[in-house]
């Protein structure tokens, strides 16, 4: 079947996202709520579209937490029908008053959130991204163009034909969900050249995704960049506390960008903390520097290159450190700026590594498998910013909008 050019889907999103910025929150939570009865309705023909894909994979070898990342399943389809319908009961951000004042001429202004019009996503491998993009660009307004993974096409197409089947049924314009079907290299230098139609880019994927946007992209973006999170074992903390909070954060669901990646202990704890870890992430390749490695002599030596590497994978870096500044300057010196998390009881130092450490999200005594879209009531995640520009950290409904100046006059004019 031959594919859509890309520009002529472009255009078609840009005429869909003027009747959307104007919709009313009814008809888009009714759109809402279908798409999520459908993707229940249709799980069967979605997870046969999904065995194509995954199947697909493994006969290329892909790795297993990549092949994870694609697969989809009874429960992670129930979990994107529920992630439109907790986005379905968030508070419309379209239309709310930031701001107002009133001149001494008279002329009454105010600042006003709308949608940024076509939002455009190009992703790898993950195919609920489909769902949760689509579901939070429609509540705020926008239409939402979408270019996903060859590895995801099958399951990518599936379920944009449920969520453009609930959108026509709610009234609002089929098109104001699309997805590309045309997955060659090229058209993914083409789909970030549309400027005339695309208002805003969020890409989604691993450190070649992001080269290329940098040097192709014509449309302005937001950068969703890796997740290389850091663990720092306090010499204060509960270490029962941390290493429960380690392994969450480890082996929850290792394959995704707010898993930890690397361990930094103190020295005064490392001796206890990291036999306790030896054994309960027997399963997780550890590798770190000379005191760690004389402490668990299973683990491999680290390069320079390691403790700035997200793995995606059950495999782990580690730093044994003598002083809460050289915690804070190994994490700042290897971090991706995505999340980073301190075990302490010590007040003050917990103080410090909040303030003082650069990244978009910070945590006290919780794992960095919270910085997530949802965990943080936004209902969904179009992804997580790493950049300071825009957006940063998880981006929820009002992430995806802007603000326009309305000014009311009584025909003043400007002496």
């Amino acid at each position: 079947m031959p594919v859509t050019p890309i520009p002529e889907l472009a255009r078609r999103a840009k005429v869909a996202s003027r009747e959307l910025a104007t919709a009313s929150t009814e008809r888009k939570d009714e759109a809402l709520r279908t798409a999520a009865g459908l993707l229940e309705t249709r799980t069967a023909d979605i997870l046969a579209a999904n065995a194509l894909d995954v199947a697909g994979a493994e006969g290329a070898g892909i790795a297993a937490g990549l092949v994870d990342r694609l697969r989809l399943t009874d429960a992670r389809i129930a979990g994107m029908a529920s992630g439109l319908r907790q986005v379905a009961a968030l508070t419309d951000p379209v239309g709310e008053v930031l701001d107002g004042w009133v001149r001494p001429n008279g002329l009454r202004i105010s600042r006003v959130r709308v949608p940024l019009g076509v939002v455009a996503i190009i992703y790898e491998s993950r195919p609920n991204v489909t769902s949760d993009a689509a579901g939070l660009c429609l509540k705020s307004g926008n239409a939402a163009f979408l270019r996903g993974s060859s590895s995801a096409i099958h399951s990518n197409l599936a379920i944009a034909e449920v969520l453009r089947e609930a959108v026509a049924k709610a009234g609002l314009p089929e098109d104001s969900v699309i997805v590309v079907d045309d997955t060659t290299r090229e058209a993914a230098v083409t789909f970030m050249q549309q400027e005339r139609f695309v208002d805003c880019l969020i890409p989604r994927g691993g450190a070649s995704l992001i080269a290329s946007i940098k040097e192709h992209a014509t449309v302005p973006f937001v950068i969703d960049g890796d997740g290389n999170c850091h663990v720092y074992v306090d010499e204060a903390a509960d270490l029962d506390m941390a290493e429960t909070v380690l392994v969450n954060a480890k082996t929850q669901r290792p394959s995704v960008c707010n898993s930890t990646e690397s361990l930094v202990v103190h020295s005064r704890v490392a001796a206890e903390f990291l036999s306790r870890i030896d054994r309960s992430l027997a399963g997780v390749e550890l590798v770190g520097d000379a005191r760690a490695r004389s402490l668990v002599p299973r683990m491999g030596e680290a390069t320079d290159a390691d403790y700035s590497r997200e793995y995606l994978d059950l495999k782990m870096s580690v730093k044994v450190v003598d002083t809460l500044d050289e915690a804070i300057a190994h994490v700042n010196d290897h971090s991706t700026g995505h999340s980073e998390a301190i075990i302490t009881s010590d007040v003050h130092a917990a103080e410090r590594f909040l303030n003082e450490v650069d990244a978009a999200a910070v945590l006290l005594n919780a794992s960095t498998r919270f910085v997530d879209g949802e965990e943080f009531g936004f209902g969904a995640e179009i992804g997580i910013s790493t950049q300071k520009l825009h957006a940063r950290g998880p981006m929820g409904l009002r992430q995806l909008t802007s603000a326009k100046y309305v000014v009311r006059g009584e025909g003043q004019v400007r002496g």
